[in-house]
């Protein structure tokens, strides 16, 4: 039958190169509602499982769930969890709702998801679980995205255990760890809210970087980075930690 994927926040970004880049890889697909992923109540957040012959494709699902036990999905072998977001704004006064609402997607999303999928993967005989964190999961520091690179952190300590525990079963787990591409990220993705003049000496020279399209920040190739997962995965020996993007590694050396 081939291989299955399940890919949050496929819709665009890195999440969409990859559905590009699965399919490029012989991975062929259909539609079949009802399989829902992690994500934020938008229509840009949805997520894809890529069937050996189909592709599940469903709705958003604001509460982090992942109908990963119906009978007709009776195995997975790579489960990307990618979707993610980040919004602008200093500690101090960025509204504590929203950055507990980035958290639950950044991080408990991945939860939620890898729990769910656990059981289907350990049925299965194994697999393969993308986590995707940053490289400011890594290092950390940048002004303005302190819930996003928290989750991030959080993310690798999770995943880490994660490994430890799906290890006897056959499972793999893999943190990939991306600097700036191409995406919406730090565009139509991202929310800046208002800068108090205290602050702007901090997060302004940031925030003109990140809506610079000849930024690092966006100095990456999705469809390249894409690629690359795909081949990493079906690799015998896969590394815990992949970075990825134009200058992942000089950042991760800081």
């Amino acid at each position: 039958m081939g291989e299955t994927w399940l890919i949050t926040g496929s819709s665009r970004g890195l999440g969409r190169a990859l559905v590009e880049a699965a399919l490029d890889a012989g991975i062929r697909w259909w539609l079949r509602p009802g399989i829902r992923s992690s994500s934020r109540s938008s229509p840009s957040a949805t997520g894809s499982c890529i069937a050996g012959g189909s592709r599940c494709h469903r709705s958003e699902c604001g509460g982090g769930c992942c109908d990963c036990r119906r009978r007709d999905l009776w195995r997975l072998d790579v489960v990307v969890n990618n979707a993610g977001y980040a919004n602008v704004a200093p500690i101090e006064t960025g509204a504590a709702a929203d950055f507990r609402t980035q958290f639950e997607t950044n991080f408990w999303g991945v939860y939620n998801v890898s729990r769910a999928v656990m059981p289907v993967l350990r049925r299965g005989g194994g697999g393969t679980i993308v986590q995707f964190s940053s490289v400011g999961g890594r290092v950390g520091g940048s002004p303005g995205i302190a819930s996003y690179q928290a989750a991030k952190f959080a993310v690798d300590g999770f995943s880490r255990v994660l490994a430890a525990e799906a290890e006897p079963f056959g499972i793999k787990v893999v943190v990939v760890e991306p600097s700036g591409f191409a995406t919406d990220w730090a565009g139509s993705s991202m929310e800046v809210y208002d800068i108090p003049d205290d602050y702007k000496a901090t997060l302004g020279p940031r925030i003109e970087q990140m809506e610079d399209p000849d930024s690092a920040y966006r100095a990456g190739d999705p469809a390249r980075a894409a690629e690359i997962i795909v081949k990493t995965v079906k690799r015998k020996n896969v590394p815990s930690h992949l970075l990825l993007g134009a200058n992942a590694a000089e950042l991760a050396l800081r």
